[in-house]
């Protein structure tokens, strides 16, 4: 049976990859040229997500990549001293397993896990796909396949062609998230540093193993604003007035846009569909079911959404009448937890009013006085929607594994 897979970020490689453990023959179809180098984002994988990791053989290079944030200092407007606290007790709130790493790296990652069996077809799209299988390229011949996975993204081009339009299932929940690379001229080696101030904030990091930095802006309006996702200079505009008149460091990074090499920015916005599956035809990750970037733990739903997604159809031998149910009911709960935090972490991160932002800092200043024990003690008392993650149980699929993807080992 043969897979076509359009997207090579995060979902799409993981999937190829247990799709042809299960004996599937892929082909993954991916718009940009190659994959992308230049680091990307930071992004958090927790237990599941880890789990998979690990069951993949990769665990070791994603940990010899994470980040190694481990200090947050934010500057508050009006306060003579900055509020520090450790990166792992604010971890600890939500998980016990837990790797941050650059998107990219990630992507390369899972990329090379599985690209010796998996046909990669870069620098093309697909732009048409018929009930009975064939599949029509922008560059490319037409070709027939059993089915089509989306795994493109929060703008997916797979859901628009079968699906309908972005704005059906789009909701946005109040707040926006810029990433730009800059220089590293803080010498920032295991923290953050930026400001948090009502309605927008700003942090800058780096990596061990970056020769730069990343500045993340993060912020909430009242209504949403008016520019398509692919002009940049109307994006880079609206950062500037947004962050105009913050001190700190942000009059230079705000500079430092007009010569980014790498700028992406996004409505934290989520996908709700009745369905993530018609025909032959599903969609995996933020394609079908985003629960807001930077705020829903994404990255962390796309992994194990690929892998559910490949386990199913291995167990209902590629039938996507069998299996594309049974994997919308085995992550539903997941997806509808990670919905509900993503609306949460969104009101919580960036302060709504001056109270919000005074509660932000006392809650810092509390946490990072708690011992690591008491704090995930707390986590789990907290229930499934403080402990999200860590209450997902991961079906074993390796009944299904092939001679063939056994042998591919």
């Amino acid at each position: 049976m043969h897979v076509l897979i359009s997207g090579a970020s995060v979902a799409g490689p993981v999937l190829a990859y247990w799709l042809t453990r299960y004996g599937f023959t892929v082909t993954v179809v991916e718009r940009a040229p190659a994959l992308r180098k230049t680091g990307g984002h930071a992004v958090d994988l927790f237990r599941p997500a880890v789990d998979i990791a690990a069951k993949m053989g990769v665990l070791d290079r994603i940990r010899a990549r994470k980040t190694g944030t481990e200090l947050l200092t934010f500057h508050v407007p009006g306060r003579s001293r900055p509020v520090r606290m450790s990166t792992g007790k604010l971890i600890a709130a939500f998980s016990e397993r837990h790797v941050e790493i650059m998107r990219d790296d990630l992507g390369e990652i899972f990329y090379d896990a599985g690209r010796d069996d998996v046909e990669y077809v870069f620098d093309d799209s697909i732009t048409a796909i018929g009930e009975d299988g064939e599949v029509a390229f922008e560059r490319g011949p037409s070709r027939r396949f059993d089915l089509v996975v989306g795994a493109d993204g929060l703008h997916s081009n797979v859901r628009r062609l079968v699906f309908g339009p972005e704005e059906r299932f789009a909701t946005w929940i109040g707040a926006y998230l810029a990433v730009a690379s800059v220089p590293n001229y803080l010498g920032l080696e295991g923290r953050m540093e930026g400001v948090s101030a009502v309605d927008r904030i700003i942090g800058l990091y780096s990596a061990a193993h970056l020769p730069d930095a990343r500045a993340v802006f993060l912020f909430r309006t009242r209504e949403p604003l008016g520019y398509h996702y692919r002009d940049v200079p109307r994006q880079k505009e609206l950062l500037r007035e947004h962050f105009a008149g913050l001190g700190w460091e942000v009059p230079r990074l705000l500079a430092e846009l007009d010569t980014t090499p790498a700028f992406y920015f996004d409505s934290i916005t989520q996908l709700r569909m009745d369905t993530w599956s018609r025909g032959r035809v599903t969609l995996v990750g933020d394609a079908g079911y985003c629960p807001g970037p930077a705020v829903g733990g994404s990255t962390s739903l796309a992994v194990v959404g690929a892998y559910v997604l490949a386990g199913e159809l291995a167990a209902a031998g590629g039938d996507p009448a069998r299996a594309f149910p049974a994997y919308e009911a085995e992550l539903g709960a997941y997806v509808r937890g990670s919905r509900d935090l993503a609306l949460g972490m969104a009101k919580r991160l960036v302060p709504g009013g001056r109270f919000d932002l005074w509660a932000l800092v006392q809650a810092a200043r509390v946490l990072d006085h708690i011992p690591d024990a008491v704090i995930r003690a707390a986590g789990r008392l907290g229930g499934r929607s403080a402990r999200l993650h860590d209450a997902v149980t991961l079906k074993d699929y390796s009944p299904y594994e092939t001679a063939r993807g056994t042998a591919r080992a």
